[in-house]
């Protein structure tokens, strides 16, 4: 019969892999864990903390031609993705790196795509969605035409597109040009 110490003396044993034998239990053979330091190294895990937390879901999406189909099909893309991710229950961050002749997609004055482009900032709550227009062209523009250029409000003005876009995929960014 086991005394009043045997049943928390098991499971202290049984914390720390020991096994308690009764007398009668003795005789039997047990197998003991190996615990040495090779068989302790060959069970690394095989994922760390750091590799389990997910990666960020970002997109920059090139628009550098004043064609409203271009633009288009750039906010349709802006738009799936971000649906995509929504979907999952995921956020994902979108930013149309506009230059050059694409500089018009964010113009106020001549942009065939203000109302979608003030829908799709409003749609993308809790995603992000930006839309940087070059400085570089839009002082060229300015020039050119002798005039002050108003940019969307929706937009932030970048000192650079090409800049943008290279810096973008230096930090990861997917890049996608429609």
């Amino acid at each position: 019969m086991r005394s009043n110490f045997a049943i928390p003396a098991l499971i202290v044993a049984s914390l720390f892999g020991a096994s308690l034998a009764t007398p009668s239990q003795a005789a039997e053979p047990t197998a003991k864990p190996v615990h040495s330091t090779a068989a302790m190294k060959a069970k690394k895990p095989t994922h760390s903390a750091a590799s389990t937390v997910a990666k960020p879901h970002r997109i920059a999406i090139h628009v550098d031609q004043n064609d409203a189909a271009v633009m288009n099909l750039a906010l349709n893309n802006a738009t799936n993705v971000i649906q995509y991710y929504r979907e999952k229950g995921e956020v994902v961050d979108v930013d149309v790196v506009t230059y050059g002749p694409g500089l018009h997609m964010l113009r106020a004055d001549t942009s065939p795509v203000q109302d979608r482009i003030k829908a799709l900032k409003e749609l993308a709550f809790p995603s992000k969605v930006q839309f940087s227009a070059c400085n570089n062209t839009k002082e060229g523009m300015e020039k050119k035409e002798g005039h002050a250029i108003e940019i969307l409000p929706e937009a932030v003005i970048v000192p650079s597109g090409v800049v943008r876009l290279m810096e973008l995929q230096g930090k990861g960014w997917s890049y996608l040009r429609p």
